[in-house]
Parts: C-alpha cells; structure tokens; sequence
C-alpha cells in the first residue's frame, strides 16, 4: 500500500509494509529462528561457490558443484550444509582428499549471521531482516575472498553498491526515515562518504607511505604478466600499484627473461612503470611485452595505505548502512585492526601483521553496527 503525506507542499512516497508483515507473526517467532539459521547455511554453501569461482573468473552457476581435486560432480545428498563436512570428516568421498574447514566455517557464519538478523530484527520487520541477512552475506563472501587474495571483486562492491540504493529506496527503514526519497538521500550520502573518506585516506597515505621494499628469498622468482606482478605469496594487480604516472617497480635482477630474449648473469636494474618498462639502458613499451620473469631477492613497489577495492568495499557498505554506519565502521575497524596488529606482533608474527587485509576489519566492524553498534552510539550520546 501506498501513500504519499504532504510536508509544506512537497509529496513523498512511502511504502506501508505491515499487512504483509503482520503474516509473520501467524507462527511462532522461534519457528523463523530456526528457518533464517537453516536457510542461512544454505546460503552459505552457495557463498562458498562464489568465495571459490569469483576471483578465479569462474561462472557461479556451471559447472555444478564438483571435487576441485577428482572433479567428482557432487550429488545433492552429498552437499548438505553443515552436516556433509562432518559425516564425511572434511573429505572427498570419491578420492578422499581433504575439503577445507573454510566450507564448514563459512556455512555455519552463514547460518548464524542470518540467525542473529531474524533476532535482531524480527520482531519489528521481518523484510529489514531479510535485507541485513542478505548484506552479511556479501561481507562474509568479502572477507574470505580478501583474506586468500587480497582482493574484493567488482561483483561484490558494485553490485553491493547497486542492491544498497534499491533497497533505500524501496525499504527506508534501513536508515530509520519514512519516505522513499529520504531512504535513497541518506543511502547516496553513505556511499558517498564511504568511498570518499576511504579514498582520502588512500591518497594520504600514498603522500606518507608511497614504496614498500620487499626482501625475498635467494633466487625468488617475480613474473610480470599482462594485467599483474605475481611474487611467491601474492599476485598484485597493476591498478593497486600505477595509481599515479610517478609510480614505479623497480628490483635489482641477476637474470631477466622475455619472449625474445634474455639478461643472463647481471645486477640488471628493472623499472616498470604505467607507461614503459626499462632493463638496463633498453627501454620498451609494456605493452609489447606480454612476458616476463626476473630472479632477484628484493623488489620496491609503490605502496597505497589500502587498495581502491576497500574504496568501492566502503561505498558498498555506506549504501547500506549510511553515514553514520560509515563513521561508526570506520573508527570501530581502525581499533580493531590495530588490536590485531598488536596482537600478531605480541606472538612474533610480524609479517602476518603486515599483510592482513583491511577488508575484513571492515566488514566486521559493519556487522557490529547493525546487530548492536546503533544502540550503543545512541546510549553514548544520551549519556
């Protein structure tokens, strides 16, 4: 049903969800409590196809789900959520190779994530309920892809971007205002915020922080393809690096090699940049070099304080959550980030300190905001 109230002369839409809401209440409310856990492991066993196929380029939908290592097509009785992993002892039935405890963990995180939405949120709107569930999906899915590969695909922030703005729209709750168009200002300002504020800290700390010099093992291989510079732990994409035409990679390499030739033996100096790729005193334009291996134990590379997919990532969430989610998720991730960092290098685990992504802090901080965080910044400011 809707109508539309008029305010000194101006109409706004709005949206009266409550006759199809009430119908919820017709079942025992624990009986959704069960559903939302149940359905949200489901969710959570195609979250583990997405987390798997997305960053490899992969489609989610074909082939069906199948032994990464046998390629044993997975029947459906052999697929149930939670209970498979156990009975089966996390491995393949067919081969017996080992399935990682990533797809018990993300399935049941799934599961709980929806379970404390309905919990949250139930009892006063079952659809605002849905909705978060369907945003922690996103984050879960974020946070697992940005912790193996330090990435967070377009598929996530831009599509998270895009259900955000529809679902203000349509369900202005979200931001506890009434009116359409409300709902759809306070998303924009979120995302603007969120990608804005992000964005600046990115440019600062690329001010402050601008290389970062690698020390790698003896003979450490570093190949050069097309889109990325692939080093023994992680591939790094060339838009995370060449963000302004100063940024540069350099290494000092004993060999060089490319398509059509080689530097053997030598303390070759290596620079490439957006727009040519030096060896030695020769010169070439990247672009006609779709190959390339050096050997080398340290190499220099242009440093951002976070990528551009934390940038999108936080526009994402802000059309969720709006500006004040926003500023709550940025100081709450901060703090835990650092307690993190702390807490690694306290266990002499420096390095692992240095390449945890900043994605999942995030992520955590903006679950924490909508399960609790609204309540505990109005009780601060009412104290």
């Amino acid at each position: 049903m809707m109508h539309a109230p008029h305010t000194f002369g101006v109409a706004f839409l709005t949206v009266d969800w409550r006759p199809w809401t009430a119908d919820w209440a017709l079942v025992p409310f624990h009986f959704w409590s069960l559903v939302f856990f149940v359905f949200g492991c489901i969710v959570g066993s195609f979250l583990n196809v997405c987390i798997y196929r997305l960053p490899r380029g992969m489609s989610i939908v074909m082939p069906p789900s199948h032994c990464p290592h046998c390629q044993y097509a997975i029947p459906w009785y052999l697929n149930v959520p939670l209970v498979t992993w156990l009975a089966l002892r996390g491995r393949c039935k067919n081969c017996g190779a080992p399935i990682s405890p990533r797809y018990f963990i993300v399935e049941l995180l799934t599961g709980a994530a929806f379970l404390s939405c309905w919990l949250a949120f139930g009892g006063t709107s079952a659809v605002i309920a849905i909705i978060y569930a369907i945003f922690l999906a996103g984050l879960i899915v974020a946070t697992f892809i940005d912790f193996e590969h330090f990435i967070i695909p377009d598929e996530i922030t831009y599509g998270g971007m895009a259900v955000g703005l529809v679902a203000s729209f349509l369900f202005p709750a979200l931001h506890d205002v009434h009116t359409l168009t409300a709902g759809m200002w306070q998303s924009v300002l979120g995302l603007c915020a969120g990608a804005g504020i992000i964005y600046a800290i990115l440019r600062l700390g690329k001010l402050l922080f601008g290389r970062q010099r690698l020390k790698l093992p003896l003979d450490t291989k570093i190949v050069f393809t097309e889109t990325s510079v692939r080093l023994p732990d992680r591939e790094i994409p060339y838009e995370e690096l060449f963000y302004r035409q100063s940024d540069v990679i350099t290494l000092r390499a004993r060999t060089v090699e490319l398509v059509d030739r080689g530097y053997q033996d030598v303390r070759v100096r290596l620079a490439l940049r957006s727009g040519w790729l030096e060896i030695g005193g020769d010169r070439m334009n990247p672009a006609d070099v779709p190959f390339l291996e050096a050997v080398s134990a340290e190499i220099v590379l242009p440093r951002e304080a976070m990528g551009l997919g934390d940038v999108k990532f936080m526009g994402a969430i802000g059309a969720f959550i709006g500006w004040p989610g926003v500023l709550f998720s940025l100081m709450l991730s901060s703090m835990i980030g650092a307690a993190a960092g702390i807490t690694l290098i306290a266990l002499r685990r420096r390095e692992w300190s240095s390449r945890m992504p900043y994605g999942p802090y995030i992520a955590l901080a903006a679950a924490i905001w909508i399960l609790g965080g609204k309540k505990i910044v109005r009780a601060i400011f009412a104290m």
